[in-house]
């Protein structure tokens, strides 16, 4: 998997999270601890930057989820057995 295709996939992985959770971004921010806004959530849930493990792990206490559900990668499928 490539670089940018990893971006929009945690971007995905938390867009989807937060709707479940019934949250807006602004909503989200607003569970963050730290410094961050509206702009940089949109950008991560876009794909368009790389957050930090920091940032992530922040949003994922913030989503009361573990920081695995944020990168996971979908797409894989599980061998059988």
């Amino acid at each position: 998997m490539e670089k940018l295709e990893i971006f929009k996939q945690v971007g995905k992985n938390i867009q989807q999270i937060r709707q479940s959770k019934g949250l807006s971004q602004v909503d989200l921010v607003g569970c963050i601890e730290g410094n961050i806004d509206t702009t940089n959530i949109s950008r991560i849930e876009q794909g368009r930057t790389n957050p930090t493990l920091l940032t992530l792990y922040r949003i994922a206490q913030a989503l009361e989820v573990p920081l695995t559900d944020l990168v996971k990668d979908s797409t894989t499928k599980v061998a059988e057995k």
